[in-house]
């Protein structure tokens, strides 16, 4: 991987450094405020992901739209987002990374605006769709701050900004529920509008553009076989629930998808600058660390979902608690906290045990955690250490991904490969919301004629497979760490 002084060029506001600080304290100045620039943009589009489901039934009586309609606020954003991610990484590796960072971030402000000032849902959805374009900026922040950042920065500053998807999922529900409780639900458009706003003018006026490492055309053929086949994949996924699993529209897309991403692979083998490079994510480890990201992504989305849930459940259930939103969002912070707060500790790990091993420990973290879920449900603060050991896991979790992919990964791809591993990620959740809301919904329990809710053991077995999941990535971080050490063992013998 090419050091940042190979790559970037003059850095804007160098001229503007206190010239009483020696060079190692400017240095360490510039790459912190790098770091919050960059992190603030991944953080907003982690929480516009988040922040709006709590208040969706407001916003079905205030515009009067129907539960479907309001539904597509969040298909619309996983569609667009999903579609957006492995192509922005693939221009910003061709056109610059900081650029389309910032079109994606001017994307959310100008989608978050539309949908605050509005009073047409169709408008609303087109905003969030808009916004759903940020989606790229967490791996777009990756690989940016992985090419400028001194290397003694980038491991804490790559594990902070990975870790940015689980902290805004754990932050946005309370702090969506707060908002709720006491204004309108507008503001939450609103905070997302104004951060992204502010992440663009500092990411532009603080963080140094890396030179483009790869040069050529735009793939207009790989674009449209991926958009298409990821839409036919994601779509089914998020509304198989109301359309049935085994509808023919259902199973028509999925088909479909398969079939246009067979095609992709086809196409993309052949091309001379792909948009996807399918020789390189079939490299093993590259290919090992995706799938371990859909696993973690399963695992910590559903225990998401399983929690806010949970703990808003009528008492006459017998393990719910009857909460609020923001009683239930309060549960998730802590471990919200501890993925922000630990993100150091982990990059330090990482340096010291290698990134395959770090995986593990997250993926075994989250079982534990998950273990607590299953067995402890007497009283509240049981269901918040629970979450919080989950939270933990997944901070250290996610934190090892992206080592694990710019380790194996040229510099010149660095973008592209992130993008397809965040995709992975968002892959398993929209996987663990198919799977969790219909799991939940069959195992169900009776309060009343015609009053049917998720049991207890429908939540158990969801954790359990939750956990599954986890120990499964565990076990894909040591695959990934045997085999890099057999590589350099290999590498040695041969010189």
């Amino acid at each position: 991987m090419a050091h940042a002084s190979d790559e970037v060029g003059t850095h804007p506001g160098d001229t503007d450094l206190d010239p009483r600080l020696d060079p190692e304290q400017a240095g360490g100045f510039r790459s912190t405020v790098e770091i919050v620039a960059t992190g603030l943009g991944a953080l907003m589009a982690a929480l516009s992901q988040t922040l709006v489901i709590p208040v969706l039934p407001e916003i079905a009586t205030d515009m009067r739209a129907s539960a479907t309609a309001t539904q597509w606020m969040l298909t619309a954003t996983l569609l667009t987002g999903a579609v957006a991610v492995p192509i922005l990484s693939r221009l910003a590796d061709m056109y610059g990374r900081r650029l389309l960072l910032m079109i994606s971030l001017a994307a959310l402000t100008v989608g978050s605006l539309m949908a605050a000032l509005t009073s047409n849902v169709e408008v609303m959805i087109a905003g969030r769709a808009l916004s759903g374009l940020a989606s790229a900026s967490i791996p777009l922040g990756i690989s940016l701050l992985a090419a400028t950042l001194p290397a003694s920065r980038k491991g804490s500053a790559v594990a902070l900004i990975s870790a940015m998807l689980g902290i805004g999922s754990a932050l946005g529900l309370p702090l969506a529920g707060l908002i709720a409780d006491n204004f309108s639900y507008r503001v939450l458009f609103w905070i997302g509008a104004i951060g992204a706003l502010i992440s663009v003018v500092l990411v532009r006026l603080l963080v140094p553009e890396p030179k483009p490492s790869r040069e050529g055309s735009v793939d207009v053929l790989g674009a449209l076989l991926l958009a298409g086949g990821l839409v036919s994949l994601i779509l089914p996924l998020s509304q198989g629930t109301d359309w049935g699993w085994t509808s023919l529209r259902t199973l028509g897309l999925l088909v479909l998808s398969v079939v246009l991403l067979f095609l992709l692979t086809l196409t993309e083998l052949r091309t001379t600058n792909p948009l996807v490079n399918v020789r390189a994510m079939a490299n093993p480890p590259v290919a090992i660390t995706n799938v371990a990201s859909i696993f973690i992504g399963f695992a910590l989305f559903a225990t998401f979902v399983g929690t806010a849930n949970y703990v808003q459940a009528p008492e006459a259930t017998g393990y719910g608690f009857d909460s609020s939103v923001l009683t239930a969002g309060l549960c998730l912070m802590p471990g919200g906290v501890l993925m922000l707060l630990l993100s150091p500790v982990t990059a330090r790990l990482i340096g010291s045990w290698g990134a395959g091993r770090v995986l593990a420990l997250g993926g075994t973290i989250i079982a534990l955690g998950l273990l607590v879920r299953i067995t402890l449900v007497a009283d509240l603060w049981q269901i918040v250490v629970g979450s919080t050991v989950i939270g933990l896991g997944s901070g250290i979790g996610y934190a090892a991904l992206p080592s694990l992919i710019n380790h194996h990964t040229p510099a010149h791809d660095l973008a592209a490969a992130n993008g397809i591993n965040t995709l992975a990620r968002s892959l398993g959740s929209t996987l663990a919301s198919a799977l969790g809301g219909s799991l939940l919904a069959a195992i169900t329990m009776s309060l009343g004629p015609g009053i049917e809710v998720p049991s207890l053991t429908g939540y158990r077995v969801l954790f359990t497979i939750c956990a599954v999941a986890a120990l499964l990535a565990a076990g894909a971080g040591l695959v990934v760490h045997r085999t890099g050490e057999a590589k350099t063992a290999a590498a040695a013998d041969e010189s």
